[in-house]
Parts: structure tokens; sequence; C-alpha cells
């Protein structure tokens, strides 16, 4: 900083401006400090109600009574049934076996195939049940193979296989006709003594309902989150229970197995039917009263969660289990009270941490410039570090459960740093009076580009963050199904550039057709999710509203600047000029040093001049 004077006068001015700030900085810190206490008390209570314990009529899993019986299949890590190959040893096998006995007295699979014959035999010595599944495809050589080892078990198994499952939901797949179903169904059913059943979604029951006469019980699917319309949590049951009695009708005589029944843990909403921990315990909690109460049989879907179901049906897919796929332990306390957050005490720490650091990256660069600043800024600062503190735990859990594969994880992971990186810097930008710089000063031409390096940090971790959200939009447009709404990253990194953006206003328009495009694109995706997710959605609700705020940070007042424009054009042409007579050529703008009047330079001037030749 350059200050005109002798050396003595500079002195005594900085002096006297030091001294003048310390004499007012306890009156300067009283409003920082009362929002800060604000702040930690606003994330304290947030976190102290997400995490609350939800009571429950009793726990989802009691040891005391068994469960009926529980889909299990051996998956675990990278390993899929999609690779023939892969054999499943019978150790690992056993190990599962052996846990869900404490808790269940059947199993049911779905396969014979990666070793899963071996199921029968490692049954028996845990003394658990067997519904024996038999997966059915497009090849009826295949077929025709398995159909004949999986009569052989069950002979090999009297008392353990308790049925044969001839197929799983080959109709809804479309991989069979109904003639050849039916075929595959009488063909194993002459061959062993006992009962068989085939299992499809309830609907293809009551449109196929002459499977009836084929089985000797019916085995239905019913899963509210993936019904045509999404049923909410505190219905599901309820749903499940209708249904049953609406096949029951439908199919008289018939005693019906709901084949899978079960909610998601972790996952994307579809319209109103969130997947939480809460919501998988409380489902399975009421439906087993009403189990328990109709006495109907029941197989919960699943046993423990299947990680190889992601790269098909997204998170969600892979946390149905009542155990979780990587620990393989039980995801509830046997309690009766659940918790969506058990880590939630190092959530709370985490996020009082980082608001406090945001609050110390403001006071530092007051600090560091000798200087006051107004109660918006600070307000500011107090909304970024507030909002940062209560997501930042939500986000760390939503990127760790939704990255899948190195494309998940370098998109997760890069929008959570911008998260943790954006509210540090813009707080410096806000306490600095520093503006967001505009795309092209970053990668647009070289003499256009800032030379600031604070602002060159701040510009390429927002144009990063700004990135990975283009690619969950344009995701959430084209390719929804399987797409989660990472809000809580997405939050935590526009919150605080937009205050930024609102309050530090950038002189220079410089590229706004680049950012226009951005916005413009943010807007639109918000608008779609908005309206395509439906209005029960709170989570795609909260996402839209992040890219609606997105584009309002990125959209260049530009119109502003030309009507601010307007009274300074009309004192350099005080009439309208016709196109028949005069020729305009480009405006030369040149930098006049103020004046020394003190209104002059609180002001600060423009020449402008213009070169006007008149036709002839």
């Amino acid at each position: 900083m350059f200050l005109d004077g002798p050396a003595e006068l500079r002195s005594g001015s900085s002096s006297r401006s030091t001294s003048a700030y310390r004499r007012r900085a306890p009156i300067a810190f009283l409003a920082p400090s009362a929002l800060f206490l604000i702040s930690m008390s606003l994330i304290v209570a947030a976190w102290g109600w997400l995490a609350a314990p939800v009571p429950l009529d009793h726990a989802a899993v009691d040891p005391a009574k068994k469960l009926d019986c529980v889909s299990y299949a051996p998956f675990r890590g990278q390993q899929t049934p999609w690779n023939s190959k892969i054999i499943i040893s019978p150790e690992q096998i056993a190990e599962d076996i052996g846990q869900l006995a404490r808790i269940s007295g059947c199993i049911r699979t779905y396969s014979i195939e990666n070793g899963l014959d071996k199921v029968p035999e490692l049954a028996a010595k845990a003394g658990l049940k067997v519904i024996l599944g038999i997966w059915l495809g497009r090849d009826r050589a295949k077929n025709a193979a398995l159909m004949e080892t999986a009569v052989s078990l069950a002979k090999a198994s009297p008392g353990v296989v308790t049925s044969l499952m001839i197929g799983s939901e080959v109709l809804l797949r479309g991989e069979m006709t109904v003639s050849d179903l039916r075929a595959a169904i009488r063909s194993v059913k002459a061959r062993v003594t006992v009962p068989v059943s085939y299992a499809d979604a309830w609907e293809f029951w009551l449109r196929y309902r002459e499977i009836g006469d084929d089985v000797d019980f019916v085995t239905i699917h019913i899963l509210p989150y993936w019904e045509d319309i999404p049923v909410r949590a505190e219905d599901a049951a309820a749903h499940v229970i209708d249904v049953h009695r609406q096949v029951a009708l439908a199919l008289p005589g018939k005693e019906i197995l709901i084949g899978e029944a079960g909610w998601p843990s972790q996952g994307r909403m579809r319209d109103g039917a969130l997947p939480s921990r809460v919501n998988q315990a409380r489902f399975f909690s009421e439906l087993l009263d009403w189990a328990g109460r109709e006495n109907f049989r029941l197989n919960l879907f699943e046993a423990y969660d299947e990680p190889w179901k992601r790269q098909w049906e997204g998170t969600v897919g892979a946390h149905w289990g009542l155990l979780d796929g990587d620990s393989r332990q039980l995801k509830y306390s046997f309690g009766s009270a659940v918790s969506n957050y058990p880590f939630w005490k190092l959530q709370l720490a985490a996020g009082l941490a980082f608001a406090s650091f945001v609050f110390a990256v403001a006071l530092l660069t007051l600090w560091r410039r000798r200087s006051e600043t107004g109660l918006a800024p600070w307000l500011a600062v107090a909304a970024t570090a507030t909002t940062g503190g209560i997501l930042l735990g939500l986000a760390g859990e939503k990127a760790l459960y939704e990255s899948y594969g190195f494309a998940g994880w370098l998109n997760q992971g890069l929008l959570l740093a911008a998260a943790a990186v954006l509210p540090l810097l813009c707080s410096n930008a806000l306490m600095a009076g520093r503006p967001l710089p505009a795309l092209l000063e970053l990668v647009g031409p070289r003499e256009g580009r800032t030379r600031s390096v604070a602002a060159l940090v701040l510009g390429f971790a927002f144009m990063a963050s700004t990135l990975v959200a283009v690619e969950i939009a344009l995701g959430l447009v084209f390719d929804p199904r399987s797409r989660d709404f990472p809000f809580a990253s997405l939050t935590m990194t526009v919150v605080p550039v937009w205050t930024v953006t609102r309050l530090n206003r950038r002189k220079s328009e410089f590229g706004a057709v680049t950012e226009a495009v951005f916005a413009g694109l943010f807007m639109a995706a918000a608008l779609y999710v908005f309206f395509n997710e439906g209005a029960s959605n709170w989570q795609s609700q909260w996402t839209s509203a992040a890219f609606f705020l997105y584009g309002a940070a990125l959209w260049p007042s530009r119109s502003v600047a030309v009507l601010s424009m307007l009274p300074s054009l009309s004192g350099v042409f005080p009439k309208t000029l016709r196109k028949d007579e005069l020729a305009t050529q480009p405006i030369a703008v040149a930098s006049v040093p103020p004046p020394k009047s003190q209104a002059g330079a609180a002001a600060g001037f423009v020449a402008a001049t213009s070169k006007v030749e008149c036709d002839k």
C-alpha cells in the first residue's frame, strides 16, 4: 500500500489508526461473539434433533423370538452373482449361516450357483431350514441343468429343504414366457415331495393367475419403496397387509407366502418413501406385529446388505439388509429405540470444530487488516458456519455410502472437499471485501486473468464444485432412477459463495455469457428435478433449491449494471441520434485520476469520449 506524505505523517496516521482499532475492538467483537454462540447452539440443537432415538413398540430383531425366515445371499465386497466363475467358499457361507441361525429359523436362497449348492448341507449343521431357490433365465439348457441339481439337493436334504422356489421374478424381467414357466414348475413338482412355488411381484400374480394351478403355494414380493406409486414408510406395513389380502381374495384356496418384504436403510427418496435406519426398523417391527396377529407366513428381505447391487440400483439397492454388508453386524441394538445417526457425537464434534474454523478465519482476516466490518459480513459468516456445522456430518456420511467406483469416489470426493474448503475461503473473502472472480478470470485470456492468489484459490475451488454440480444436475435430469441427492454437500458449497456474490459485488462484468450459461443450466435443472420427483420428496426439493442458489450465485448482474449506466449515457448523448444521420464509433474509456476534493475522491471518475462523424 502506498500513502502520500512524509514518513513521519504516515507513521503517525498508522499509529492512530491502530490505536483507534484497538479501542473499538471490544465493541466490534460483541456481534461476532454473539453470532458465534448462536451458531454453536443451533448446531447442537440440530444434531440433537437429527440423532434423537425413535422408540418402537418392540425391537426390529429380537433374539428371544426368531424370525420365521429371511432372504440370504453370501456375496461380500466385490463378489457378484453375475460372475459365474466366483465360487463362495463354504467357510464364508458357514460363518453367515451360523450368525443367521441366532436370529432366524429359516433362510431363503435364490440360486444354487456360485457355491450356494452347499447351503443345505451347512444349514443342517446350524439347525436352519432352507427355502431353496432356482434362478431361471433365458437359457433353457442351463435352466434344465439347474432344476436337475435342485431336485437332487432336495432329495439329499430331507427336513432341511422345506420347499423349492422355481424362479424369481422371471416374468417381471421378461426372460420367460408364462407357458415355459408353467412347464418348468410342473417338471420339478413331479420329481420332488416338498412343496413347490414361484416368486414374483404381486401384480404379476394378479395378471397370471393361472400359475396358481401349478404351485403348492403362492409367493409374492411386496416392496413398498419400489411400487409404481411409492408408499411412505409410515404406511408401508399396512400396504403389505392390504396387498396380502388382495392376492388371497384373487387366488382362493392357496396359501400365500410373502416372499419378500423389506425397506432400505440408505439411498435416495422416491416420492415420499425415505430410506433410513429408523424407517427400516419401523417397517420390520410393524410388519412382524401384523404377521403375529394374523398368522401369515413372512420372509423378510433381506439378511445382509449386498454391495454388488449398487451398480444396477444405486445406493438404495445395496442397503436392504438387517445386517451390515461389510461388518456383518446387526444394524440395530436389541433395544426398542433406533437412531438414524449412531455416530452422531463424532459428527456433532466435527461440525462444531468446522464452524469454529470458519469464525476463526474471519477474525484472523480482520486482525491482519487492522480494520472493522459491518454486521452484514458477520451475518454471512454466521450463516456459512452454521450451515457447514450442521451439514458436514451429513455430507461426510452420504459421501461414504453413496460413492461407488472410481468415478463415484472422485465425484463425491471433489464435492466434499469443495464443501469443506469454500466456507473457509469465503469467510476470508467476506472480511477482505474480495469478490468472487469470474470464470474467465481464471481460465480466460491471459490479459484478463486475476493475479490475486487468494482470488485464484477461491475461484478454482468454486469452479471445481460447479463442474461436479453440473454432472449431478445432468444426471438427475437424464438418468435419475438410481441417482442420489447430495443436498448436504451442495448446500455447504453454494451458501457461502452466494453470500460473497451478494455482499462483494464485482466492478467488472467480464465473462457474462459463460456464467449465464451455467446459471441457466442450474435453474433449468432445478425446475425439472422439482417437478419430476414430486412434491413429497424433500430431498429433491432441497437439491433443487441448491441448484437454484447455484444459478443465482453465477447469474451475472449485467442487467443491473446496464441500467445503472443509462443516466451517465444520457449525459454523453443528450439527444437520440438517428441512424441515417450519424455513425457512431466505439467508445474509448480512459481512467482519470480522482480529484483532490473529498467528494470527488469518494465518487471517482471515468471519462468517456466518443468519436462521432456525420454522414455527408
